[in-house]
């Protein structure tokens, strides 16, 4: 029993009860009283792998992924997955982005987003007294490049979005100078208009045309864009209630299971719900930092702060993909949305910034002791 209390010390019930709650926000939102609940019925066995995949997540001494070459073995075999996706991947929706293993359908680029944080926290990590030279944020971005066009070209532009947003957080976070962050910037615009010019397709800058005027095509490029605001606006201060969501149930409202989530909760919710939401994320957040600060290395420190961008990326990317504010880029949000791949990955991540806690410095042991 003392072993098993020393592997799990670094439970935080705080944190680990606003994710259940995010998970179930999503989870009721997927209940329907009209038709069938499969998305329901398949979330309630995700969730339970998940939460055993968190704990299973915590038992680890994780201080082996400072030293040797096991963060980058594991980056050559994540990009080593995303190129074989291309080759044999499952076609959905247009992009050839996941492997289908009869059961279940396995997205490499949802892992990928936590090997390039272990990739990077243990890069800035090792250098962090020489983080000013410019070379480190090149050779960062090399490491984030790989990952970022081989999802690129599936093509999945929101999560090569979001993989862009992790590596510029774990710049930040590093130490980066202001004239480099000016640098970095200057250098995304160059890169943004050579990739407008010569990579995008043309249903991609169909996004960001309607993004600029969302109403210009309700019919077309902007259909999506336009039934999700009116799903949000429909559900005013109290909802409509759980699984009496018209837009979402009745289809108006395409993927509301999981890029549009956000969507069929307000209008279920209302802005009760939506306030409730933004609350429990907002302890996620506050959480990881928490354990960010008071961790035992840069690398646990680099590593939180990373997992906690990624969280406040996918949330504000499909919160503003919702609400109009960003071109439809197709991105989940963290424990709502349906899929087995990014639940997997999120609960993972947390259960391995509180599996560094056991190794954290005396005094913030005590104080993991005391929260539990």
């Amino acid at each position: 029993m003392g072993q098993l209390r020393t592997l799990f010390s670094g439970f935080d019930p705080v944190l680990f009860l606003s994710v259940l709650g995010l998970t179930f926000m999503g989870l009721v939102t997927m209940y329907s009283h009209v038709g069938d609940n499969a998305f329901f019925d398949r979330q309630l066995l995700w969730i339970a792998l998940a939460t055993l995949g968190f704990f299973a997540a915590m038992v680890p001494d994780y201080r082996f992924l400072r030293v040797g070459n096991t963060a980058f073995l594991l980056y050559l075999a994540m990009v080593s997955m995303l190129v074989l996706v291309l080759g044999i991947g499952e076609i959905t929706l247009g992009a050839q982005s996941r492997f289908d293993l009869g059961f279940f359908s396995l997205q490499p680029s949802d892992p990928a987003k936590l090997v390039l944080i272990i990739v990077l926290a243990k890069y800035f990590a090792k250098r962090h007294e020489l983080i000013g030279d410019f070379r480190h944020i090149l050779v960062s971005g090399v490491y984030a490049l790989g990952v970022f066009g081989l999802v690129f070209i599936q093509p999945d532009f929101g999560s090569a979005i979001i993989l862009f947003f992790v590596w510029l957080g774990m710049v930040l976070v590093s130490g980066i100078k202001l004239r480099h962050l000016l640098t970095v910037f200057l250098l995304g615009a160059v890169v943004f208009g050579l990739m407008w010019q010569f990579v995008f397709f043309e249903y991609q800058k169909e996004r960001i045309m309607t993004f600029l005027d969302p109403l210009s095509d309700i019919q077309g490029a902007g259909y999506n864009a336009y039934q999700s605001t009116v799903a949000i606006g429909s559900g005013e201060l109290f909802g409509k209630g759980i699984g009496y969501g018209t837009q979402s149930k009745l289809l108006f409202l395409p993927e509301y299971e999981t890029d549009f989530i956000f969507a069929a909760f307000a209008e279920e919710w209302g802005l009760i719900g939506v306030g409730l939401l933004f609350g429990l994320f907002g302890l996620v957040v506050w959480r990881l930092l928490h354990h960010a600060v008071e961790a035992a290395t840069n690398f646990e420190r680099l590593f939180a702060s990373g997992v906690c961008m990624l969280f406040v990326a996918h949330f504000f990317v499909h919160i503003g993909m919702n609400i109009g504010l960003l071109p439809v880029t197709g991105t989940t949000i963290p424990f709502l949305s349906y899929g087995g791949s990014h639940l997997l990955t999120e609960f993972l991540a947390v259960g391995m910034v509180l599996g560094m806690r056991r190794y954290a410095p005396v005094q913030y042991q005590s104080d993991a002791v005391l929260e539990s």
